[in-house]
């Protein structure tokens, strides 16, 4: 049997047929929809896609400088109080002018992991290194924050429980003590050799595993004393989708560490999401379930439906927390869905922080399901757009809280939210959407400037290290192997998706390496012997997921997987009779 080759240029097709092996590849992937992602623009207004990544570079520059200069600035301290390890550590301020953070209030110990670790995670997914970064280990200090001194021994949102008071939701609201050890087992697969960090990574996944047995599959509490192993429940509601947190740091620990127990762990934890009768949807850890879910049924062969866990991440339909999603909708001519928060909220509460790493987990997830290509693209095309409407400078002055204060975000601080109609007072009169933030509920004596959101802001890279722009204004080039941690080899991976009514004609660059490039779409070789740049056909409203492929690679096809090499580039290959 033959695989047909399809060259594609310009507005051309060309295709020839050679004999290469047995595959048959004329067994295109049946796309899935999401209602909510349907009902988003295919073409959003106003748009503009911003550089993610100069973004991203810009913030590490300046946030990580400790002589930077201006009102509320620097936004870095040195806490030397040696909790948990006896080293010297460091701040972000969670806030621009937060008054209970910095050196000088409360010995300079409250700062929160979201703003340290997520920064850390921005600056690392695009190229920083930030274990020698102006002669400061700034990744090995993060090991504080792994609570030792508690007995609690996983990484937390604080290094100790006397600053708890002052905010960071420290061991009373379960997905404050789970998300960082997500965002550590994300920092720790970029310095795998940094010293104590493995310890770490053991602990956190032993905990874990032994918390996921206390449980046995029921997950309602609103969180886990990881000390004496008791769920609890308090005034916050039960946060189910703690589930997909504890699935994730397992699964990365078995590709890790190898050890069969976190694989059992990982399946038992995503199964008591799962098993969920209703969306619980909390904060941030739902989506990553559905990452969980595709990637072991492409790695380990199982067959779970998680469909529904991407219904509730997106259809704002929590019970627990009350219209927790994704945002569609436009307020007075600008498109805003895509962005990740409340649906319900004075007319829609959307969050920076929450935006960015729900791309986290979804983007690479298509890499092992690619049904959810043109979902995730045309959802990721949205998101983009409106992200850039929580900085200072790309929304007009009229719709934001005090653009009177912008200068001082120095251009790589954004505002915590946009929402559509503001909620405190002295702000009700503006239109939406409202760029605004939190700041000044956190602390009665926080200043107007705290709605600038340093920690939001630093998961940036995230974004910076998924989209790239292509020749056509509104195709983007998302990486699907940014975000996907402790994979196995991989080929580079891209999703185009094309939001127009018309076929569009895709340029790109593919180094210097002789490749021949498969379409996980397609299923199908549509080019060879490709240097340097190549370009190729989206159809309208569809993706191209197009992986770039050594040309002497031998291509196989063993156990519905197709290799190149001894590299999957098709998880879910399947060939014609």
């Amino acid at each position: 049997m033959k695989y047909i080759l399809v060259l594609m240029i310009g507005l051309g097709i060309y295709s020839c047929k050679t004999e290469a092996s047995k595959l048959t590849i004329e067994n295109p992937v049946d796309q899935l929809h999401l209602s909510r992602i349907d009902a988003m623009p295919n073409l959003p207004k106003p748009f503009k896609i911003i550089d993610f990544h100069q973004i991203a570079k810009d913030y590490d520059r300046l946030v990580y400088d400790p002589n930077q200069t201006g009102m509320y600035w620097p936004l870095i301290w040195k806490d030397n109080s040696r909790k948990n390890v006896d080293q010297e550590t460091y701040g972000i301020y969670t806030a621009m002018g937060d008054v209970r953070q910095g050196i000088a209030h409360y010995d300079g110990i409250f700062h929160e992991s979201l703003a340290s670790i997520g920064s850390v995670l921005g600056g690392s997914l695009v190229g920083v290194d930030k274990s020698n970064q102006n002669g400061e280990n700034y990744t090995g200090m993060l090991k504080n924050y792994f609570n030792s001194e508690t007995k609690w021994d996983i990484m937390m949102n604080n290094t100790c429980p006397e600053v708890a008071q002052l905010g960071g939701g420290y061991a009373r609201d379960w997905w404050y003590d789970v998300y960082p050890n997500v965002m550590f087992y994300a920092v720790a697969d970029f310095y795998p050799n940094e010293n104590g960090f493995e310890p770490i990574l053991r602990s956190v996944a032993d905990k874990f595993y032994e918390a996921d047995a206390v449980l046995n599959g029921d997950y309602g509490y609103s969180f886990f004393n990881y000390a004496t192993m008791e769920p609890t429940k308090n005034w916050i509601c039960a946060q189910e989708d703690v589930a997909a947190g504890h699935a994730y740091v397992l699964y990365a620990a078995y590709q890790k560490f190898n050890d069969p127990k976190y694989l059992e762990a990982a399946k038992s934890s995503l199964e008591a999401l799962l098993n969920l009768e209703e969306n619980r949807f909390y904060e941030i850890l739902m989506p990553f379930g559905a990452y969980v879910a595709a990637r072991l049924n492409a790695e380990e062969d199982t067959n779970y439906d998680y469909s529904k866990i991407l219904d509730w991440t997106f259809d704002g339909t929590s019970v627990c927390r009350k219209g927790w999603g994704v945002l569609v909708d436009n307020w007075n001519g600008y498109d805003i869905s895509g962005i990740v928060g409340s649906t319900v909220d004075h007319g829609g509460f959307g969050f920076l922080m929450n935006t960015y790493d729900t791309m986290w987990p979804l983007v690479p997830m298509v890499r092992y399901d690619q049904r959810y290509a043109n979902a995730i693209g045309k959802w990721m095309l949205n998101a983009a757009n409106a992200s850039r409407l929580f900085y200072p400078n790309e929304i007009p002055d009229e719709h934001q809280t005090i653009p009177e204060e912008k200068a001082h975000t120095k251009g790589v601080i954004a505002y915590e939210g946009l929402i559509k109609k503001a909620h405190y007072e002295q702000y009700e009169h503006i239109e939406a959407p409202v760029a605004i933030g939190d700041g000044m509920h956190w602390n009665k004596d926080n200043p107007k400037v705290s709605q600038f959101s340093v920690y939001g802001s630093g998961h940036v890279g995230i974004a910076g290290a998924i989209i790239s722009k292509t020749n056509v204004d509104n195709i983007l080039q998302l990486d699907l192997l940014a975000t996907d941690f402790y994979k196995s080899e991989a080929h580079p991976s891209y999703l185009y998706y094309n939001p127009n009514p018309e076929v569009k004609a895709v340029t790109i660059s593919t180094g210097e390496q002789e490749l021949k490039i498969y379409d996980a779409i397609q299923r199908a070789f549509i080019a060879e012997n490709v240097i340097g740049s190549f370009i190729f056909n989206v159809a309208k409203e569809h993706s191209a997921l197009l992986i770039f492929v050594p040309q002497k690679a031998v291509i196989s096809e063993k156990s519905g997987k197709l290799y190149a090499d001894e590299v999957v580039i098709d998880y879910h290959y399947k060939s014609k009779a």
